[in-house]
């Protein structure tokens, strides 16, 4: 089974979540389920693994594998505008593995790092590759207070925030909006960007403060592919322009741009007059700094009888379906 239609299976039987447990907010299918605590705070849980010979090589510094087994997880938390709070780590190390101190203690120091302490997990051993899954809780920012001493990870004072912040997910984009993106994508993997990527914390808090964002998700598996589940999950069209997508220094093409996937920058679609009252960048709001989209590198469009909910990339070769650029596990 591909792993599409697994993920639709698992949506699907627990479509009934919402209903049957007033506490959920949103179940699978997104970047993060959303569960409301007893105070009725809304908390954010995901879970992501990173597996050797998948998403690493097996003479990548245990030090890069931790780095990016706890961003990757805090990734999905940007993207729906979070804060990241607290991790659970769990590791099958392989028979015999060597490294078991140096990666529990380099998993510790990059929770650390992102604010974000590994608070437990589980470990195992088996015949087979290394395999890390991290669990992270994120909330509201104003559920937290600023982490001290870091001006890259800056928060607002809880006081200060106004109500204006709502998580925010892949279903609201709305024909109409343009799609804007936080940095270039492509070859992660020739460049090792996938293993030095920082999460776009400060990028996503600032979108779910604006109203002028509707919808937002981070990009790991590939622009088409991801692309074509924000389209499907908001019931449009989305149209790419291949000659606006912004590429890495060692990306070469349009393809690559929109293929290679493990980018883990934000694809936001936003109302037009993102671009023209505030020149494609999101407004300082909450204590937090304006920040620089680049874009707009496509648009939102309806359905109709003739286009169903797609992405289609425009090229000097004409159009393309990107649905299947990308990744399938």
């Amino acid at each position: 089974m591909r792993e599409s239609e697994l993920l639709a299976h698992i949506v699907n039987i627990a479509a009934h979540q919402p209903r049957r447990y007033p506490f959920v907010a949103l179940g699978p299918g997104d970047d993060c389920a959303v569960v409301r605590s007893p105070s009725g705070d809304p908390l954010l849980l995901t879970v992501d693994n990173v597996v050797e010979g998948r998403h690493f090589t097996p003479d990548t510094p245990v030090d890069l594998v931790a780095r990016k087994a706890i961003a990757r997880s805090i990734s999905d938390i940007a993207a729906m505008g979070a804060r990241p709070l607290c991790a659970l780590a769990a590791a099958v190390l392989p028979t015999e593995y060597p490294h078991a101190r140096e990666l529990t203690s380099a998993l510790h120091r990059w929770g650390e790092f992102f604010h974000c302490p590994v608070v437990g997990g589980d470990v195992s051993s088996a015949h087979g590759p290394l395999v890390i899954s991290v669990s992270i809780v994120g909330t509201r920012p104003e559920s937290i207070p600023a982490p001290e001493h870091d001006s890259s990870h800056t928060s607002p004072h809880p006081s200060s925030v106004p109500p204006s912040w709502r998580p925010l997910t892949r279903a609201g984009a709305r024909a109409g909006d343009e799609l804007w993106l936080t940095g270039p994508l492509g070859a992660s993997f020739i460049s090792a960007r996938h293993l030095r990527f920082t999460p776009r914390i400060n990028e996503g808090l600032a979108a779910a403060h604006s109203p002028l964002v509707h919808a937002m998700m981070d990009l790991s598996d590939g622009l088409g592919r991801d692309a074509t589940r924000m389209a499907e999950a908001s019931g449009v069209r989305i149209v790419l322009d291949a000659s606006r997508l912004p590429r890495s220094t060692e990306c070469r093409s349009w393809l690559g741009a929109c293929r290679d996937g493990e980018d883990y920058e934000l694809l936001i679609a936003a109302d037009p007059e993102l671009r023209t009252t505030h020149a494609g960048v999101i407004p300082a709001a909450a204590g937090l700094p304006p920040v620089p989209l680049i874009g707009p590198v496509g648009i939102v469009a309806a359905i109709d009888e003739r286009h169903p909910a797609e992405c289609t990339i425009f090229t000097p070769d004409g159009p393309h379906d990107a649905s299947s650029m990308g990744w399938e596990h």
